[in-house]
């Protein structure tokens, strides 16, 4: 059987001012609730919320690590063209092209992983103090 869905059909109207207000989307703010509605629910039937802890440079670390990410897909999808593409030339001229591409795309996939293992080290050290 289905279980039955709980419906809020009685309503609670509440008069704030402006400081209030702003107070109470403060205090929204600082946790992982994502309707006031909801927040509101809680803080009057007197239930537990979690709260934000708000970790700027592991913030900065997932930050750039999915910067380094979406370039390193783009490198490997550009390698992945220029390898079908070489698949499919069929003179030597063709392949001379192809092979300087592959090379540059080699040197590009190189850097950025030198970037993403200097990185690394760097976070690491900044963890382990």
């Amino acid at each position: 059987m289905e279980e039955q869905k709980k419906i809020r059909d009685k309503w609670l109207h509440l008069r704030l001012d402006e400081t209030e207000y702003q107070l109470l989307l403060k205090q929204f703010r600082k946790t992982t609730e994502p309707h006031l509605s909801k927040y509101a629910r809680k803080i009057l039937l007197g239930q537990p919320m979690i709260g934000k802890l708000r970790n700027e440079s592991l913030q900065e670390i997932i930050f750039t690590l999915s910067k380094l990410q979406k370039d390193l897909n783009g490198i490997g999808n550009n390698y992945n063209q220029m390898v079908h593409k070489l698949h499919l030339a069929s003179n030597a001229a063709h392949v001379k092209i192809w092979m300087d591409a592959y090379e540059k795309e080699r040197e590009n996939m190189e850097q950025s992983i030198r970037i993403i293992r200097d990185y690394i080290e760097k976070t690491a050290e900044k963890w382990l103090r």
